[in-house]
């Protein structure tokens, strides 16, 4: 197992077997693409072997840092030493950086495959840090092997190799949602697309209640949309889209996101300017539920759902069969807005700009539409908002809030 730093380097050596052995050592220039040299051997008489778990394969030979990791732009990291400990199967990994970086990692261990790894990491790229949460599923050795490059940087270099040993593995039911881009959380991505004052700067959200409120600001030309993603949905009567609602205020966006059942959830972030047709990535969040959740879905949201308009109530696309229903909504320049069900309602326009009224809803599995027009010339209502009416009782149907 060798170490490297500017001027020294450290081998440790634990012969499988007793008998004799020789270590060879080749050593070349750090600039140097030359065949390594031979330098010098040593021989080693071992005279009782350590019985151990063997070593994850490491292609890159270094363990630790490489002996230029502050050309690379890291400065220092939040562990010291090649070994670092996950009692629990759980470890954060920081590193402070000189510029901003991106980065990738590998986590390898013998009874760990390509898709499951992927699941066992989520990394957060900041201006001055770079961060990876690691999962570890079984017990024994892994490699984590971390590589970086500039922002402009056309390929990526192997940094770091760090060992980790795992005293006692996760869940992997507890394991992250697939498919995490190296954006997880706030940092170079969401500020490059404008967004600032994130309300959960950590790419992880835990949440008791199955509920949650992503928060940024926002520049008025920047539009925001999220997907909520899961890998094994057990029970779910409405497509996940269902379950986040995204509101654009005046200088803010927020991301709702409400749970049918517990798991581990991938909320995706995208963002377009007024100058682009297409949305882009700019980061997941990653939010975990382990309490028994069954939140109602959202109402079904259509294309006019833009900057200014707000569900104040009700905050649930299900709504109670034969009974009353307060509606509150703001919808910025609506001429007028009204409720269709099984009868048009006609909702009031408040001096707060708030349109309301008092809807009567009908049998289960009928729908309660709203609707606006944008003129006073124009014929034609335009739905905006689609809730389902439900049976049951209030408790059962839940309250998104």
């Amino acid at each position: 197992m060798m170490t490297m730093s500017k001027n020294n380097m450290t081998i440790k050596v634990t012969p499988p077997t007793t008998g004799l052995f020789d270590l060879m050592i080749f050593a070349r220039h750090a600039d140097s693409q030359d065949p390594y040299n031979w330098v010098c051997s040593y021989q080693i008489q071992c005279l009782e072997p350590r019985n151990g778990e063997k070593l994850p394969e490491n292609p890159f030979y270094f363990w630790g840092f490489h002996q230029k990791v502050r050309d690379f732009g890291i400065k220092e990291s939040s562990h010291k030493g090649e070994l670092l400990v996950a009692p629990e199967g759980t470890l954060l990994l920081t590193l402070q950086t000189s510029r901003p970086l991106l980065a990738t990692y590998d986590l390898i261990n013998k009874d760990l495959d390509a898709a499951l790894s992927k699941k066992c990491l989520a990394a957060q790229a900041e201006e001055e840090k770079l961060s990876c949460h690691v999962l570890c599923p079984f017990q024994g050795y892994y490699r984590l092997s971390v590589f970086v490059k500039d922002l402009e940087g056309s390929t990526f270099r192997n940094a770091a190799n760090f060992l980790i040993r795992c005293l006692r593995p996760i869940n992997q039911n507890e394991l992250f949602p697939s498919g995490l881009s190296m954006h997880c959380g706030s940092g170079i991505s969401s500020n490059g697309h404008g967004l600032s004052n994130p309300s959960h700067s950590s790419p992880i959200i835990n949440t008791k209640l199955g509920k949650c409120n992503i928060t940024f600001h926002t520049p008025a030309d920047v539009e925001v949309t999220a997907s909520l993603s899961k890998d094994k949905v057990m029970n779910t009567k409405y497509p996940l889209e269902r379950y986040v609602l995204v509101t654009h205020l005046r200088t803010k966006v927020s991301v709702c996101v409400v749970l049918p059942e517990s798991g581990v959830y991938k909320v995706g972030l995208f963002g377009r300017s007024k100058d682009h047709k297409d949305f882009a990535h700019i980061c997941d969040y990653v939010i975990r539920c382990f309490s028994d959740p069954s939140w109602p879905p959202f109402p079904r949201v259509y294309s006019l759902w833009r900057r200014g308009c707000v569900l104040l109530e009700p905050r649930t696309g299900v709504l109670q069969e034969q009974s009353w229903v307060h509606f509150r909504i703001k919808v910025p320049k609506a001429y007028q807005a009204v409720i269709l069900g099984q009868e048009k309602t006609v909702l009031q326009q408040t001096p707060n700009m708030v349109w309301e009224g008092d809807v009567f809803t009908r049998a289960a599995g009928t729908q309660v539409k709203l609707a606006a027009k944008f003129s006073q010339h124009c014929s034609s209502l335009e739905v905006i908002l689609a809730f389902e009416v439900g049976g049951g009782s209030p408790a059962s149907l839940g309250c998104s809030g």
